[in-house]
């Protein structure tokens, strides 16, 4: 900190010479010497009758600063033992520049750290601070005024060094004030982190509930779903969804996916109609937008109730995140339920793959693919040979051929329902589970 009233040194003496020197360095020194004596008396006299200053300075700020009221109604003893502290400091600076250097910037310091951690306003802090400069210099200029009129006019000399010091000392609040700021945020965003963690885990605590809510904005008693966000096998930023439909959307980042707890509007799952908590909405088909560049990856699992089974939800949208194609895309639980039924149990549904299609494992490989491809497109065009046939570039007749082979090597019937059934989802698996 500078001092109050900067100590001027004298230039070295110069050597005599045959003509006398300009005597302005002596006279400036004289006034200097004058002005930093008039500053002393006055400043005693304020020093004396600190209390009373103190009261003014409370008067005038809760006069002039709004934002400090309230800070004065809920502990004026605290706001005025604040306020005598930092006057003594600057009067004791005025006397003592070096001396009172280091516990007047440790008492600034402490306000703008403690005004932080109250939420006071920045400005108002900086104002409140000024407004007591102000109310010293008054002080200093009435005292020398009813005492000794004439010396008024030394302390222009001094005044620039005066309110350098008050400029000096904003800047230690500000500093102080953005630091404990800058902590507070931090601490508030690593809360919200760990909390809607604990959220996405399960693991949150029923009595955790109602301060979640209050972190994450969201209400307890809600319908939420999860979206699972992920980029796979290219490089570049991970990915994020735009959520339509959505009354709210908390965002949080994780290590390799990023989940998006989802507030449904009112109107049943969503606000746009559909069932299975569509109100993720978003490019062609109604789903969410890939906003990260190709190569996103995009689940979107079921709706739930309460923020208490958020857990089940982003269980849900991983269920969804593993059936994206690995190029990217994006997959709705609720429009592929079956094939979630395989991934949500790999083993059982590795078994069945290997009950069903193990017995073309003896064949080609290249054979056994044109087979298993040729049943997957057939299904996918709800049994139409014609139109399979058109897919794979072949004749119906090409298509029927080796469908019968199929069901020969299987043992199993694309006529009949529970086969079908069990070769479809065999097919899923196989497709999935062997990425």
């Amino acid at each position: 900190m500078h001092p109050a009233v900067r100590t001027r040194t004298m230039a070295p003496r110069p050597a005599v010479t045959a003509e006398p020197q300009p005597r302005t360095r002596r006279v400036r020194s004289l006034i200097d010497a004058d002005a930093i004596r008039v500053l002393h008396r006055a400043a005693r006299v304020l020093m004396d009758d600190l209390a009373e200053l103190t009261d003014r300075l409370l008067a005038v700020v809760q006069d002039q600063e709004p934002a400090y009221r309230a800070a004065v109604e809920s502990d004026p003893v605290g706001v005025w033992q604040e306020m005598h502290r930092s006057l003594r400091h600057s009067v004791a600076s005025l006397l003592d520049p070096r001396g009172a250097r280091d516990g007047a910037r440790r008492c600034s310091w402490r306000i703008g750290a403690t005004r932080a951690e109250q939420g006071l306003p920045l400005d108002a802090v900086l104002h409140a601070f000024r407004l007591g400069g102000s109310l010293v210099w008054q002080g200093l200029v009435e005292e020398t005024s009813r005492r000794a009129p004439e010396d008024v006019r030394l302390l222009v000399h001094v005044a620039a060094d005066v309110w350098h010091f008050v400029d000096e000392h904003c800047t230690i609040v500000t500093d102080a004030y953005r630091q404990v700021e800058r902590q507070l945020a931090w601490r508030r965003e690593n809360n919200v982190r760990l909390l809607a963690a604990a959220l996405l885990d399960g693991t949150s605590r029923i009595a955790d509930l109602p301060e979640t809510a209050r972190a994450l904005d969201m209400p307890e008693n809600g319908r939420f779903l999860v979206v699972a966000v992920a980029e796979g096998g290219r490089a570049g930023t991970r990915g994020a969804a735009v959520v339509r439909g959505a009354a709210r959307v908390h965002w949080h980042t994780g290590v390799e996916v990023d989940y998006g707890i989802v507030l449904l509007g009112e109107g049943g799952e969503g606000g746009e109609g559909g069932e299975g908590g569509e109100g993720v909405r978003g490019g062609d088909g109604g789903f969410p937008e890939p906003a990260g560049g190709p190569g996103a990856r995009i689940g979107v699992g079921g709706a739930v109730d309460g923020l208490a089974s958020v857990g089940e939800a982003r269980r849900l949208a991983d269920t969804a995140l593993r059936m994206c194609p690995p190029d990217g895309g994006t997959v709705r639980l609720t429009e592929h339920l079956p094939a979630a039924l395989v991934v949500s149990s790999p083993e059982l549904g590795g078994t069945l793959a290997d009950r069903v299609l193990g017995p073309l494992d003896r064949m080609e490989p290249a054979d056994r693919e044109v087979l298993l491809d040729t049943v997957a497109t057939w299904l996918a065009c709800d049994g139409s040979a014609q139109r399979a046939g058109e897919r794979l570039y072949c004749h119906r007749n090409t298509v029927l051929n080796r469908l019968r082979r199929f069901e020969h090597l299987t043992g199993r019937s694309l006529a009949r329902p529970t086969d079908l059934v069990e070769i479809s989802l065999a097919l899923t698996a196989r497709r999935l589970l062997a990425r």
